[in-house]
């Protein structure tokens, strides 16, 4: 029989009857002759046999797959990695199966089974991965890395051994075979197998997660990875820690933050000494105050900063700031902020910190000196006092009163200097620095009516009348200023009854000029007259000025 040149006897290839040139196909040389296909018949082959080995159905499966991964679970590269090169394998070999099957090849069999193989193992991965990255988030079940992995890997085995065995492949024969290499294999790798099983042992046991703080021995940082064999840890230096798994089982480790019930929160202490001319209540209140005033960023509100008196040294008080941090990364940043804090609430309550005992005093300065620079000092004070319009009038001995009772109160960044609505008997004279003055209506946001800055006073109010702060002083940068407070005006007001008329009639008009300024819709503006009365008996009420001294 002859048909499209190809001769063929009972069902038998025979030979060929056209010359190689008029075949588009292929041609195999074998006992019985020449066989030779024509593309049409070779691609209807390609087809029947990615029908057979459910290829479509796996390219569709891996799309799938792949867009859950991406999605869901980005940092599991090489699980796409490894779902990529199975199902490029699966159709790499569909071809080749088709070849042979068409030409009665004795490979045809192994390849066949090889494409089972494939698309067994990438169905099991395929599904795993839709299992343990889209169902059970989404159940709220989290299931530790190497858990998974352990459970994909088995699958595959499973689905391998399966496979094979319809395919009329001797599973047995390779189990026993495959024990007695895995035997040889345990004794050579004890130690990497430690470390599996290892970490095995910290998923199961949730002993700790991936963006977990912890400390092993000296170095801390946060858990990136937990792999099969190490875990691998990130320091605040840009380092990585590689900490083999089994070290993790036998070494103890400290958890970072991790307290059960509350939030991730991590206990800072900041050190510092203060000798005993100073009492410890002093030092621990104007430490806490000054740390509590204002919120500090990456620093817990509850549980509030506390100062503690750690212990008695030999000439000192040995004393501690403990805060919360939020933020881990920023530890040493956030310890500066406390530092700083500490540093300038001392200063301000002129409370030094201490020097070491065997501290040897040595000074060149003659009494002539340090007389001269105690007259520098004292002229800029009383040049201050004269700036201020209250006090221009005064004579100059109660000026020099006022002057030698200024009190150094220097601020950081961020601090509160005055609250709105807390009591307060002392105003502030700025001597350099930025500060913002905020206030708030009726539950309404603080917002800033005004900026103070180097000459600028405030809190004359709460200094004649003892009234609470009507505003809000935080510190835009480090501030410098003076402090006076109620003793030293108290004085001259005793002496002279007169003063606090001429002071409570510059109070009123300085506060005329804020409220102008300050420009409220529907605000009704007060008769000066009256507002200047009224600072009187305030002024004589809150010193203590009986009606006899009205004249």
């Amino acid at each position: 029989m002859l048909k499209r040149g190809v001769v063929i006897k009972r069902g038998v290839v025979t030979g060929v009857s056209l010359p190689n040139r008029h075949l588009g196909g292929f041609r195999r040389q074998g006992p019985r002759g020449t066989l030779s296909c024509s593309p049409m018949a070779f691609w209807d082959a390609v087809q029947r046999e990615a029908t057979e080995s459910l290829t479509l159905y796996l390219l569709g499966a891996l799309v799938v797959a792949l867009a859950v991964l991406l999605s869901m679970a980005p940092e599991l590269k090489r699980r796409r990695a490894t779902l990529v090169a199975i199902v490029a394998l699966h159709v790499f070999i569909v071809p080749l199966a088709a070849w042979s099957r068409e030409t009665s090849s004795a490979s045809y069999t192994t390849l066949h089974l090889v494409l089972g193989i494939t698309a067994a193992v990438a169905g099991v991965i395929m599904g795993g991965t839709i299992v343990f990255a889209a169902i059970l988030p989404a159940l709220r079940i989290a299931v530790p890395r190497i858990i998974q992995d352990v459970m994909i890997g088995s699958g595959a085995a499973v689905a391998v051994m399966v496979t094979a065995g319809r395919s009329g492949f001797d599973v047995t024969g390779v189990l026993a075979t495959s024990a007695v290499i895995t035997v040889v294999v345990g004794f050579a790798l004890q130690e990497t197998l430690g470390n599996i099983f290892a970490g095995l042992a910290l998923q199961i046991d949730d002993s700790f997660r991936i963006g977990d703080w912890i400390k092993v021995q000296d170095l801390s940082g946060r858990v990136t990875e937990i792999r099969w064999r190490y875990t691998a840890i990130e320091t605040r230096n840009w380092e990585t820690l590689v900490v083999p798994n089994s070290v993790l089982t036998r070494e103890r480790f400290l958890i970072l933050g991790r307290r059960a019930g509350k939030p991730r929160y991590w206990r800072r202490w900041v050190y510092f000494n203060v000798d005993y001319r100073f009492q410890p209540s002093d030092v621990i209140h104007a430490v806490e105050e000054a740390l509590r005033s204002a919120p500090i960023e990456n620093i817990a509100a509850d549980p509030q900063p506390n100062c503690v008196l750690m212990d008695l040294a030999e000439s000192y008080g040995h004393y501690a700031v403990r805060y919360w941090l939020t933020d881990f990364l920023v530890d040493d940043p956030t310890d500066s902020i406390v530092r700083t804090r500490i540093f300038f609430a001392l200063k301000r309550v002129g409370i030094p910190f201490s020097l070491p005992a065997h501290a040897v005093f040595m000074t060149k300065e003659s009494a002539t000196r340090k007389a001269q620079k105690t007259r520098e000092d004292e002229g800029r004070r009383l040049e201050i006092i004269t700036r201020i319009d209250m006090f221009k009038t005064l004579p100059v001995e109660d000026r020099e009163l006022l002057a030698h009772s200024l009190r150094y109160a220097p601020f950081t960044r961020g601090e509160t200097m005055t609250r709105q609505g807390a009591p307060a008997h002392w105003l502030y004279i700025i001597l350099e620095g930025e500060a913002s003055v905020r206030m708030s209506h009726e539950g309404e946001s603080p917002r800033e009516i005004a900026e103070l800055r180097a000459g600028d006073v405030f809190g004359e109010r709460s200094l004649l009348t003892g009234e609470p702060r009507s505003a809000t002083v935080i510190a835009k940068t480090d501030v410098e200023c003076y402090r006076l407070d109620k003793a030293a005006l108290s004085v001259i007001i005793e002496r002279q009854p007169r003063v606090a008329e001429e002071l409570a009639a510059v109070l009123a008009k300085r506060e005329q000029v804020i409220e102008a300024s300050l420009d409220r819709p529907g605000a009704k503006r007060r008769d000066p007259s009256h507002s200047t009365l009224d600072l009187v008996g305030r002024i004589r009420d809150f010193f203590g000025l009986g009606d006899e001294d009205a004249s």
